[in-house]
């Protein structure tokens, strides 16, 4: 079995499923795409257990970024973990394999983010002209060409973390779309490692966590 075919959960009970998502898969259906989905994936999962079970998206990740995603199996949970995510989530962790070095071994990114027509994300440093969106990054290791970086946010805006790294002058490897000149893992490199929650049922802080891909260490080596 491929695998992208398979389904890497990291935790489950009666009110949540957290899965790892491999890259280059979408996490929900578009109009060109309907079954090769994490979603697709999940709610099998929970229909191979019972034909009555049914699971909904809370968050997603860009097709080719891979790392944790949460599910919840109720309609009203869903919602519920949507309309205090704020408050709910208390760290998103990612690793991101840029082209280069930053200017610094850690800082703060934080920008309005717009989007074209052509549903290009980018930053107005203009405050209030867009969506405010705020990144922190720290230099884990690197050599010449590449950098891994720990990467955490403030805000989940779409493809924040893409725009903020290339805003620096270090685009995530593997995306074209916001000026990679490099494909050297032949996937994009960023990955949700790290997700901390207070479940809404329970109340207890939660940690999710899932390996780093090997291809990022061996760049960076």
């Amino acid at each position: 079995m491929n695998k992208r075919d398979r389904l890497d959960i990291i935790y489950e009970d009666k009110e949540i499923i957290v899965v790892n998502k491999p890259s280059k898969l979408l996490t929900i259906a578009t109009d060109n795409e309907k079954e090769k989905t994490l979603f697709h994936k999940v709610i099998s999962y929970e229909k191979k257990k019972n034909k009555n079970n049914k699971v909904f998206i809370v968050h997603r990740l860009d097709k080719d970024t891979s790392g944790i995603v949460l599910f919840a199996k109720s309609e009203e949970l869903k919602r519920r973990l949507q309309d205090e995510w704020d408050n709910l989530v208390k760290l998103r962790e990612y690793v991101a394999i840029v082209e280069g070095k930053p200017p610094k071994d850690k800082g703060t990114i934080r920008s309005w983010l717009k989007e074209t027509k052509t549903l290009l994300v980018y930053s107005s440093g203009r405050m209030g002209d867009g969506k405010e969106a705020i990144t922190h990054y720290r230099k884990v290791m690197g050599n010449n060409r590449f950098t891994m970086l720990d990467i955490t946010i403030d805000t989940g805006r779409k493809n924040q973390i893409r725009v903020h790294m290339s805003d620096i002058g270090c685009p995530i490897v593997g995306d074209k779309k916001y000026n990679s000149k490099t494909n050297p893992i032949r996937r994009m490199g960023l990955h949700a490692n790290k997700l901390v929650l207070t479940h809404p049922i329970t109340k207890k802080d939660m940690t999710f966590e899932c390996d780093i891909p090997n291809c990022f260490i061996k760049i960076v080596e």
